[in-house]
């Protein structure tokens, strides 16, 4: 670029230069004196000529330096864009490194409120249940399930695989183990999150068992401690079955 540039100051010096001969030979009377008029515009037509020719090179070399400078400009995006995907590359990189690490190593999390340490395969274990439950096949999701309560007995997903455990117990009919499953998460979790809804699979399961005062109870606590909430509409039209 640089061997360029002094090409074009090389080349305007010599515009420049016939340019002012140009000038010179015709505002001068004394040039006309120096030649036959042939002579004359013969002179000039050839300085006229070499200085079109000098300002096409001069053009072209402008050009050139321009198509050059495009070709330069592309190569360093080009090279900007290659730094930027090696830094994505990196990042995702290290990001699925932590992933699998932290897979392999105990960790702690807090789902739906509670808090606990998270063991290798752990949360695996309950969303491979999750999605058999999700698909229908309640019995199957229920002893996955119960044998994930079993495994992981201080789990943080322990209330949620109580939860639908109790739900797989009442969707099947088994309503005897489905009041025991219920009744035990809401003993060791009485605040959490899924109780109102965990109170009115109990209340249905006591009302399938035929028990309808127990299910009247549960249903009224549904609608004293949470009145707002869904389980307590569900919980009032469920009411006029125990009557």
């Amino acid at each position: 670029m640089i061997r360029l540039s002094n090409t074009i100051k090389q080349t305007l010096s010599r515009a420049f230069c016939l340019s002012a001969a140009t000038v010179f030979l015709s505002l001068s009377g004394n040039a006309w004196a120096l030649f036959a008029d042939d002579d004359a515009r013969k002179a000039i037509l050839d300085l006229r000529k070499t200085l079109a020719t000098t300002q096409l090179e001069l053009q072209n070399q402008i050009e050139k330096l321009r198509a050059d400078n495009a070709i330069l400009r592309g190569k360093i995006e080009g090279l900007e864009k290659q730094g930027d995907d090696v830094s994505t590359s990196q990042k995702t990189y290290y990001q699925d490194l932590d992933n699998r690490l932290g897979n392999l190593e105990p960790r702690t999390e807090t789902i739906e409120g509670v808090s606990g340490i998270v063991q290798p395969g752990e949360k695996k274990a309950y969303d491979d249940a999750l999605k058999v439950f999700q698909a229908g096949s309640l019995k199957k999701a229920d002893v996955d399930f119960s044998a994930f309560a079993k495994r992981y007995p201080n789990s943080p997903y322990l209330p949620l695989a109580l939860f639908w455990s109790g739900n797989s117990k009442y969707a099947t009919k088994d309503y005897p183990g489905a009041i025991t499953q219920v009744q035990g998460l809401i003993k060791r979790f009485p605040n959490h999150p899924r109780i109102p809804a965990a109170m009115v699979t109990l209340g249905n399961a006591q009302l399938e068992s035929g028990n309808k005062a127990a299910a009247k109870k549960t249903f009224s606590e549904v609608i004293s401690k949470y009145p707002d909430s869904e389980a307590a509409k569900d919980a009032q039209q469920l009411m006029a079955a125990t009557k």
